[in-house]
């Protein structure tokens, strides 16, 4: 495909745009989740079998991770929440809106989504009313 059919088309400084299809690594491809945090709710900590490639479709995420590193996320932004038991989380909604999250995991979407985990040493209850110590 030349760059005449892309958005914008035109010439790219004499280079061509090749669009080629994706290799599956899959046998079925994964199926993406919709997640819902209510106003002032939390996911309570957890960790994912695979990694999590997510989106924020609307609301403000606030991710409080394994070594007490926050992370803040608006509508529009992208993270991966990485796989295992050393990279535990929480997701919290400290806004007056829904979060909607839009999650992909990089492998079979597999029960349990999430493996909820007591939070690691040296966080509050304060990090999550909901899910306190």
């Amino acid at each position: 495909m030349s760059c005449e059919g892309l958005a914008g088309g035109g010439n790219m400084g004499g280079q061509q745009a090749t669009v080629r299809p994706a290799r599956a690594r899959f046998a079925v491809p994964p199926a993406g989740r919709e997640i819902v945090i209510a106003p002032g709710a939390c996911t309570g900590w957890h960790y994912h079998r695979v990694q999590l490639d997510a989106v924020v479709r609307s609301g403000t995420l606030t991710r409080v991770l394994h070594d007490r590193t926050i992370e803040v996320h608006a509508a529009g932004a992208t993270f991966v929440e990485r796989a295992g038991a050393g990279h535990v989380h929480l997701g919290h909604n400290l806004g007056t809106e829904p979060v909607v999250l839009y999650v992909v995991p990089a492998g079979p979407d597999r029960e349990p989504f999430a493996i909820p985990v007591p939070p690691p040493g040296g966080v509050g209850p304060a990090v999550c009313r909901a899910h306190p110590e």
